[in-house]
């Protein structure tokens, strides 16, 4: 009878310190980015990272270095490990769409994280406004050269991000196009984002043109730099706007020598912080609050977090990237 007492007495005490332990754990979520070639990219891990720390979420990281299919396995090693949430920067977001509907069926809550999954349904997507950072980059180049000569340049097709960037430039741009003011030399998709293939294209159109070229639409700041290597090689770099976004150190150090004209800047910083933040809330069962926001991914209107771009150039670099802690001046201006 007393054996029995005290095996009772013992279960409670092992269910009573059970329950103070799963109380405390950290709740495990799951992170897939497409690459770390790219220094936002490397920022964006770093701080989520750093946040995840700090608020103690357990986050697993997978790496699919522009691969699809990698990623969507990835995402099957982070569902093995007992993800709560998967946060997932697609390579292809249309292809991601697999993963995500795996996920789930599993009970796992996803976030998709900066691109735009297309096609299905999830819980959130953390990012900024793509369409705004085409129009402030359209804004900007029709500002600086209303009548000229453009190439004009999207992002990897495979990312639907690139189709909103594009969208907003063309709000922009298109008017004048169609007017006649703005002739368009080359238009062509980067694929991958690879700056090596926007030099490429770069280089045709310089052909093309014989070198008379006014203006580069760049969709980010790695294709502004492979466009400012081909007209390095015309000697034309500092002679033609170009137009880039991510707010990269070497987009501003080109802004800084004069070769790449503007940048937008999406802090990362912010984005991975709040994301993380989001992702807890969800692994916990509580509630996101997204004020009303939405971004349509070509299926549904998902629930969304959305910052506000900044267009940057040489006269507000200084306010916009090093006052605020995004980069260091003696790395802008280390030349």
């Amino acid at each position: 009878m007393l054996k029995s007492r005290l095996s009772l007495t013992v279960l409670a005490v092992f269910a009573v310190c059970s329950s103070f332990v799963l109380a405390g754990q950290r709740p495990v979520v799951g992170l897939a980015l497409p690459t770390q070639q790219e220094e936002r990219w490397t920022r964006d891990l770093s701080a989520m990272r750093e946040e995840a720390e700090k608020l103690g979420v357990d986050l697993r990281v997978q790496i699919a270095r522009n691969d699809q299919n990698q990623q969507n396995n990835q995402v099957d090693q982070l569902l093995s490990q007992g993800i709560k949430v998967l946060i997932i920067a697609a390579h292809d977001c249309e292809g991601a769409g697999v993963a995500v509907k795996k996920a789930r069926d599993e009970g796992v809550k996803v976030i998709s994280y900066d691109r735009v999954i297309t096609g299905c349904e999830y819980e959130l997507f953390t990012g900024f406004d793509s369409v705004k950072v085409g129009e402030i980059q359209g804004t900007w180049l029709h500002k600086h050269m209303p009548k000229g000569r453009y190439i004009m340049m999207s992002g990897a097709p495979t990312d639907f991000n690139a189709t909103l960037f594009r969208r907003g430039a063309d709000n922009i741009l298109v008017p004048y196009i169609e007017k006649g003011d703005i002739e368009v030399i080359m238009d062509q998709p980067v694929i991958d984002w690879q700056p090596a293939n926007a030099q490429k294209i770069v280089e045709n159109a310089l052909t093309l043109a014989n070198n008379n070229v006014d203006a580069v639409l760049a969709p980010n700041d790695g294709t502004a730099g492979g466009a400012i290597s081909a007209l390095e090689a015309q000697g034309l770099a500092g002679k033609v706007f170009v137009a880039g976004h991510d707010g990269d150190l070497a987009a501003a150090q080109r802004i800084v020598r004069g070769t790449q004209s503007m940048t937008v800047l999406k802090d990362t910083r912010i984005l991975a912080r709040e994301t993380i933040a989001m992702a807890k809330k969800l692994a916990l069962g509580e509630p996101v609050d997204t004020k009303g926001q939405t971004q349509y991914n070509e299926y549904m209107d998902i629930p969304a977090a959305l910052l506000e771009p900044l267009g940057v150039d040489k006269d507000n670099l200084d306010a916009i990237l090093i006052d605020s802690g995004y980069l260091k001046r003696e790395d802008v201006y280390k030349d």
